[in-house]
């Protein structure tokens, strides 16, 4: 199932990434996972949160830089191996990883890890056929 990622584009300078986060608490949105790439001048910053929807509109209310990716999620058991299980899959399928990002849920011992393929629907398909859990949107939004 596709998750709705928004990427927020911000300069490199002391408090853009507070006011970004600011903007969500103010919304009472939650943060459910995030990263940030940079370089020295600007930053993209990908958030997972509970109201995609909301959080794109008031971040772009505010006058951020913001756009919204559809991404996958899925869950693994958080041991060695767990990753690799699951980029093996989308490698034998010739799935191309853009990039992606993990973390743990406090709900359970797996690992979840969000991925931007080039081609959603066939990796959904792929993953699917095998054991790896394909989360959905309220499964990784209610975390």
């Amino acid at each position: 199932m596709k998750i709705v990622q928004i990427s927020v584009f911000i300069e490199n300078k002391p408090g853009r990434l507070s006011a970004v986060s600011s903007i969500l608490a103010e919304n009472n949105i939650n943060i459910r996972a995030l990263s940030i790439a940079d370089t020295s001048d600007f930053g993209i910053l990908r958030l997972i949160v509970d109201k995609p929807e909301e959080a794109y509109a008031k971040l772009k209310e505010n006058g951020l830089t913001a756009s919204i990716t559809n991404v996958l999620s899925v869950r693994m058991p958080d041991k060695p191996g767990g990753l690799s299980n699951v980029l093996k899959v989308l490698n034998e399928n010739d799935i191309n990883v853009e990039y992606m990002y993990a973390f743990v849920s406090k709900a359970s011992d797996d690992a979840l890890v969000v991925f931007k393929v080039e081609n959603i629907e066939d990796a959904e398909v792929k993953l699917q056929s095998t054991d790896i859990k394909v989360l959905s949107r309220d499964e990784v939004y209610g975390l």
